[in-house]
């Protein structure tokens, strides 16, 4: 492994704009880039912005763009990347830029509270607990593995691409929407919801979420598309609409 390589780090200028800064730095067997960034801020650019936590792949805080491609800083070993050429660390793109690599995700959480919440049956043991089929608890299991980096929202092209947030709340949340959705206890609807207010139907399932997924969520075959069916089984399945009009 090279000794010394070229990153090029997404600083922001008081106008809002930004450019690519080049530093040349050193660099050693089993670093990260997320370490490379902390020797940049403490040896070069102390005011470099960025924003991190646990360093171990389970906060989801430092989310970025490597050579172009959402990923974890943390978990993004330089073994992994060619350092004969400068590597690139940019912002997620999909959300308001804050100072250098630090963007506004708070959107997430405005849309993630205009989400239904569980709404369990009663208890149905006299003991005051429930009873549940293990294979209906796996199923939800995988979807609460999600730590909230927001890659999959990052990468999504509908709102990437489309600016689409006032009207599709992207995977994340399709996700989240599922594990609600698929618990063996909740009783609340949120179908209506998903086609009319959440826009399900922009999502067409290209995978893209699920190839960024640091936790190897199956996003687009476990949660997006079971929901899709379930909106299309309800308002455009020939069988149900005339089953509707008997009742």
């Amino acid at each position: 492994m090279i000794s010394e390589a070229t990153f090029k780090v997404w600083r922001t200028h008081p106008g809002g704009d930004g450019t690519l800064q080049t530093f040349h730095t050193k660099v050693s067997e089993g670093m990260v880039v997320l370490d490379v960034v902390h020797r940049i801020q403490a040896e070069q650019a102390p005011d470099l912005a960025v924003r991190w936590n646990c360093k171990a792949g389970k906060c989801g805080s430092c989310s970025a763009e490597i050579n172009g491609n959402p990923r974890l800083m943390c978990m993004t070993r330089l073994s992994e990347l060619n350092l004969m050429e400068p590597v690139t660390v940019e912002p997620m793109r999909t959300f308001p830029p804050i100072k250098d690599l630090v963007t506004d995700v708070s959107w997430n959480f405005r849309v993630k509270k205009g989400i239904q919440k569980f709404t369990p049956r009663p208890a149905d043991a006299p003991d005051g607990t429930w009873r549940m089929a293990q294979r209906d608890v796996d199923r939800v299991q995988e979807f609460r593995k999600c730590i909230e980096c927001f890659l999959c929202q990052d990468v999504c092209h509908v709102l990437r691409e489309h600016n689409k947030h006032e009207e599709f709340i992207g995977p994340r949340f399709l996700v989240y929407a599922a594990q609600l959705e698929m618990h063996p206890l909740d009783t609340a609807d949120r179908i209506p919801a998903l086609k009319e207010e959440k826009g399900i139907g922009y999502c067409n399932i290209t995978k893209c979420c699920t190839k960024v997924c640091p936790e190897h969520i199956h996003i687009t075959d476990n949660a997006i598309i079971p929901l899709k069916e379930r909106v299309v089984s309800r308002y455009y399945d020939p069988v149900t609409k005339l089953l509707q009009m008997f009742r």
